[in-house]
């Protein structure tokens, strides 16, 4: 299964594949879609030799699960308008700026829908509290990190004192004992 937000002309703007797929064919097959579609009619999905397009439109654009033809459809269908509700859960407007500024929300929230090929039983309550819940770890892990950071630089200062302090003290004995040598040398 691979799923995508594509332009009428067949552009993929979030592309999210499933099951193992080199990138040009999943390119090649995004590229045919529009050339598949029959204008005019309310299908819900086109099918090739090969593969199934069970797609649904989205203002400017589609939203586009690529199937094998023995897949459910019914199962297929109920998937298509899941990942149609996330859309709009993470763009307010649905053009291509938009999809592309959240894409990897879109993303995260794709791979809640499906694993490894299979539709995951979720709703959309459950898909927005598992990516906070990813954001929410994403957010302790950056706090960490920064105090970490932080406490690195504290250290770093308190040793570059430290070491200008034993440079300075050096200097001091080296002129003691300069100043000492002279000393000894003038009696």
């Amino acid at each position: 299964m691979h799923s995508a937000v594509c332009t009428k002309a067949g552009k993929a703007l979030v592309s999210r594949q499933f099951v193992e797929m080199t990138r040009t064919r999943v390119e090649g097959l995004l590229a045919a879609f529009p050339k598949l579609m029959n204008t005019g009619k309310q299908h819900t999905f086109v099918e090739t030799e090969s593969v199934r397009y069970v797609y649904q439109p989205l203002e400017k654009l589609y939203m586009v699960l690529v199937t094998t033809k023995n897949s459910n459809i019914l199962e297929d269908l109920e998937t298509l308008r899941l990942f149609s509700r996330v859309i709009p859960e993470y763009c307010r407007v649905l053009e291509e700026s938009e999809i592309s500024e959240h894409c990897f929300d879109l993303i995260f929230a794709f791979d809640e829908i499906v694993a490894l090929g299979y539709r995951e039983n979720v709703n959309l309550a459950q898909i927005r509290t598992f990516t906070e819940m990813d954001s929410h770890e994403e957010k302790v892990f950056r706090a960490v990190r920064e105090t970490q950071e932080r406490e690195a630089k504290a250290e770093m200062r308190r040793k570059a004192k430290e070491l200008q302090q034993a440079r300075r003290d050096a200097e001091r004995d080296v002129k003691k004992q300069m100043s000492l040598l002279y000393l000894f040398n003038t009696f």
